[in-house]
């Protein structure tokens, strides 16, 4: 295992490279050019797919640049290529020049700085002891109360909240991918699967050995028969996809990502779970390139599916708002639910204006599913947990009416969830698997 560095997710965090995005109607040849003429670039490595062997095509560049077609990207290496961000950015072809940043799962690195920031909170209202005991009562007071829904030795709470135990479709046919940190590929419950795999992390396998990415991936399709316990598999017939874009700490690079969502797309992958991403200000508009990927998916009859993030400490009166990339209009941004199906403490809200709404919520408290081994199953809260539950349910919408993609899906799966009241906590509500009817 490759020692990762130590990077805290609770700011914005610069990888050293640039992100170029250039405007949607700009072709290659013009977005060329403009690196030729600033940065002295002049080749690319472009990452561009080949439809006859569906395979990803790369031209190795001697330039320090990586260029994403689909998204109008580049990620320039200052240390390779040096770069004058003024005159970058005085193309015409030229929207947005910016610092690279590290996105994180979402889920124990933030949980981490969410009861680090409470018991501070705490601490200045009531007192060290007090504060303390406080803290480590939270992750047991939802399984403690009597909530209408509960894990059975049949089904996970969350598949009986959203009635994927109930539904007659599988996802079959339909494929999913999840960009994560991997996969746990001789899990009892993923072993002799056909799944399909690609790290996009440089020098690391597709190999899980963080955890985040097996249980997301879990959540979304685990075994009809699970060979652990309970089924815990929202769309346990769907196509598998599984994009390693996060490292074994658990963070990555905004480009790895970004390709890991172009390797999707081309596959036809009906929807992208994503439950990653990183902490915004309050008053912090959607980044424009995201806005344009998410756009581009739609595009391509692919839905982006991501976790709104865990920032907030709702039981001291911090909601935090929704992170990127799942701030983005163009990108489906799910809250978290507990059994009692109120907001989760931690689940971000949508506070932001100009974007950065909640647009649906997820089961993501107390939340059982895979892990790698040896310990197989683990039982982890977070958006992360929702997200993937959204995801599974868009399978089955998907599977339901070959005419629901892209944005269509979107507004079907809004039509579909239970209002739980709150906009700015559940946006349209609880995601609702279809039954044996067809969608109107």
């Amino acid at each position: 295992m490759i020692n990762q560095p130590k990077i805290d997710p609770s700011r914005p965090q610069p990888t050293g490279r640039r992100l170029v995005f250039f405007r949607p109607q700009m072709d290659f040849a013009a977005v060329k050019g403009a690196l030729q003429r600033t940065v002295g670039i002049n080749t690319l490595d472009s990452r561009e797919f080949n439809g006859s062997t569906g395979e990803m095509a790369e031209t190795l560049s001697r330039g320090g640049a990586v260029y994403i077609e689909r998204f109008r990207v580049a990620a320039i290496d200052p240390t390779e290529s040096p770069i004058s961000t003024a005159a970058l950015q005085a193309e015409d072809s030229v929207i947005q020049v910016r610092p690279e940043f590290y996105l994180f799962a979402i889920g124990d690195l933030q949980q981490r700085y969410t009861a680090w920031a409470r018991e501070g909170l705490k601490l200045l209202a009531e007192g060290a002891t007090v504060a303390l005991d406080s803290t480590r009562a939270l992750a047991t007071d939802v399984r403690l109360s009597e909530a209408p829904f509960g894990d059975t030795n049949d089904f996970t709470w969350g598949l009986t909240a959203v009635g994927a135990d109930r539904s007659a479709f599988s996802g079959r046919g339909i494929r999913i991918a999840v960009l994560d940190t991997g996969l746990d590929l001789n899990h009892p419950d993923f072993a002799n699967r056909n799944i399909q795999t690609k790290s996009f992390v440089p020098n690391e396998t597709v190999e899980d050995r963080q955890g985040h990415g097996t249980h997301t991936a879990g959540t979304i399709a685990g075994a009809r028969a699970s060979n652990i316990g309970r089924r815990y598999g929202v769309a346990p017939d769907i196509e598998l996809f599984v994009g390693k874009v996060l490292n074994d700490g658990g963070s990555g690079r905004e480009l790895d990502i970004l390709e890991g969502m172009n390797w999707a797309i081309d596959n036809k992958c009906c929807a992208i779970s994503m439950s990653l991403g990183r902490q915004v200000a309050q008053g912090e508009k959607p980044d424009p390139m995201y806005e344009e990927v998410g756009l581009a998916a739609l595009r391509a009859e692919s839905l982006i599916i991501a976790a709104a993030g865990n920032e907030s400490a709702r039981d001291f009166g911090l909601i935090a708002p929704v992170g990127a990339p799942a701030n983005s209009p163009s990108i489906m941004a799910v809250a978290a639910a507990d059994p009692n199906l109120k907001v989760a403490p931690f689940s971000c809200g949508g506070i932001n204006p100009n974007g950065g709404e909640v647009n649906i919520a997820g089961p993501g408290v107390s939340i059982y599913s895979s892990f790698p081994r040896p310990q197989l199953s683990k039982v982890l809260q977070g958006t992360s947990m929702a997200c993937p539950h959204v995801a599974g349910i868009a399978a089955l919408v998907a599977e339901s009416d070959p005419s629901l993609r892209g944005e269509k899906l979107w507004k079907a799966l809004e039509r579909l969830a239970r209002d739980l009241g709150s906009i700015r906590d559940f946006g349209r509500g609880l995601a609702q698997a279809p039954d044996a009817m067809a969608i109107s």
